[in-house]
């Protein structure tokens, strides 16, 4: 039976005696035990979001927890004064954490979705200030377009709960300091303790360790948000996993993808499992081929020693697109819990053949002048080797062996400095059998087929393409789009998907989050190729900045007698 994960307040002898894991593990000091999905805490909060519901002022659902105690049964209300949520961003300095986790933290604060008593720290080796790090937080905070009144207060609100604590990743002592600063803030109420590692993964372990044996919360939760990449193959991945389970347990492991909080993927399976239009069509039978296209209009500029690394399909195809692509062809799960949907993700992942050479094509983009301005090729960055055979663009076929997807091509394609910026899921229609109107089409059918396309960046919006006939007194055709723009339908700003993902850590929601085997399986798929790939040094097909991408792209989908979906609409 799924459950959920509560911490059992108890003495140390009764948590040894009921946890299932090694004594001899140095596991952060909270001990968990599985209750019943429905347990009583989980009945109080359903009860108090309904209360919430009526009250709600903004476009992301979220309820205050910040003044609503009032709503809440004594037991609970008790329990939410008692407790405190320290949320720990390591690697601070960073961009990840200047550019996306503390504006997406102040959003959820300004939104009213933060406990009341809470505090934020920021850790990395600068040696900064209290004060400098708010100046630093503040020029990235913005407010939602609405700008209500009391933006600027909340601000001064959200940056006086701010502090800063300098030390090494592999230190014991450092995080020995931090953990009484910890210690001082939470005042001895319950306290909840919530990590984000925004560092690169060669130090995941060592501040792991050091933050499992010495700040880790001795009455309540701790849990840590764990960045990509996750390793670079399957024996990497495996070997990290491994290693954070020598001090964590798998409940209170957050691997994050951002890219499924995004709106429009989190709206995946509302669109498929909630329209009874659509989930008789997604099979086999109807659908001729599904497109995963993610751009972007510019190049590493800068970053080429970290992309380098890991190259274009680590980087997007192997997590952000094989995520989009499991929720997509997921059978139906038997609950919207997190583990029923985990596990019918793994299924799919099982059921694919892995990567073949011969079905993916690599390029890497060159330099280029377009209207009198020159744009840098890839190995012109300074940090990129002259030599490198790192891919920047990457094309790709994938197969799911079961029986809703045998035979249906899943294309993949990601890339760098092309003509565009977007991510979208596209999905080609079969022709229409003894199509009356063929002869309108003349010779080319893909103008026949009926496409559905889901925009997850930018312009957030999900259109049905149809053919129509054109008003006049002839029969002239016309292809048409039954248009849901999300700017228009919802003016509210749409929240980040940071924002998201950390209110479900937070919360222990772990629906958009990855499991270990889930982990497992996506580099089963990639890991063959890549070594391959790279143990016979392919040269990746050169393109010009700015261009629509490698020729072989093409080639690669008409293999499969499939036109990518993009080029029609650029």
């Amino acid at each position: 039976m799924a459950t959920h994960t509560m911490i059992a307040r108890s003495s140390s002898s009764a948590l040894a005696a009921s946890s299932p894991l090694k004594e001899t593990l140095p596991l952060f000091t909270t001990r968990s035990l599985t209750f019943p999905r429905k347990s009583s805490f989980s009945r109080l909060r359903l009860r108090f979001f309904a209360e919430k519901l009526s009250q709600l002022d903004s476009s992301n659902g979220c309820a205050s927890l910040q003044d609503s105690g009032e709503h809440l049964t004594e037991e609970h209300d008790t329990k939410e004064e008692s407790s405190t949520l320290s949320i720990t961003v390591v690697g601070a300095s960073g961009d990840l954490a200047k550019k996306k986790i503390f504006p997406a933290l102040f959003a959820l604060f300004y939104e009213g979705c933060l406990p009341q008593d809470f505090s934020v720290f920021g850790y990395a080796r600068t040696k900064l200030t209290h004060e400098e790090l708010r100046v630093m937080i503040s020029r990235t905070l913005t407010c939602r377009i609405d700008q209500r009144e009391n933006c600027v207060d909340k601000m001064d609100q959200f940056l006086k709960r701010c502090f800063y604590h300098s030390g090494q990743y592999n230190s014991e002592d450092d995080f020995a300091e931090l953990n009484t600063k910890l210690n001082e803030k939470e005042e001895g109420k319950l306290s909840n303790r919530l990590y984000y590692l925004s560092i690169p993964p060669n130090i995941f372990v060592d501040v792991v360790r050091c933050a499992s044996l010495r700040a880790s919360s001795v009455n309540g939760w701790t849990r840590v948000i764990v960045e990509k990449p996750f390793g670079r193959d399957s024996e990497s991945s495996g070997e990290l996993t491994r290693c954070l389970k020598q001090y964590l347990t798998e409940e209170q492991i957050f691997r994050i993808d951002h890219y499924l909080g995004k709106e429009l993927v989190e709206n995946l399976s509302v669109l498929r499992f909630s329209n009874l239009v659509f989930e008789p069509l997604w099979s086999r039978n109807y659908i001729r081929n599904v497109q995963l296209i993610f751009s972007e209009d510019f190049g590493t500029e800068g970053r080429g020693g970290y992309f380098d690394q890991y190259g274009i399909i680590r980087d997007i195809m192997q997590n952000h697109l094989l995520q989009i692509l499991a929720l997509f062809a997921m059978e139906t799960p038997v609950s919207l819990d997190a583990e029923d949907i985990r596990s019918e993700k793994v299924k799919v992942l099982r059921s694919m053949k892995p990567l073949l050479l011969q079905d993916m094509i690599v390029g890497q983009y060159k330099g280029h002048s377009k209207g009198g301005k020159a744009y840098p090729g890839y190995t012109d960055d300074p940090t990129v080797p002259t030599n490198s055979l790192t891919p920047t663009f990457a094309a790709a076929a994938m197969f799911i062996n079961n029986a809703r997807w045998d035979g249906v091509p899943f294309l993949m394609k990601a890339g760098k400095a092309l003509h565009t910026r977007g991510a979208e899921i596209r999905v080609q229609f079969r022709h229409v059998p003894g199509n009356l109107y063929k002869k309108n089409f003349a010779t080319d059918l893909d103008k026949a087929t009926n496409e559905l396309v889901i925009r997850v960046q930018p312009d957030e919006g999900i259109y049905l393409r149809i053919n129509n006939k054109v008003p006049g007194l002839g029969m002239r055709l016309d292809r048409s789009d039954l248009n849901l723009l999300y700017r228009s339908r919802y003016p509210r700003e749409i929240p980040d998907a940071y924002e998201r993902l950390l209110l479900d850590a937070i919360e222990g929601e772990r629906r958009l989050f990855i499991r270990s085997d889930e982990l497992d399986a996506a580099w089963d798929l990639f890991t063959p190729a890549l070594k391959e790939l790279e143990h016979k040094k392919i040269v990746p097909e050169l393109y010009p900045y700015g261009s629509r991408g490698p020729v072989g792209a093409h080639y690669l989908a008409s293999k499969y007698n499939v036109r990518w979906g993009d080029l029609e609409d650029a």
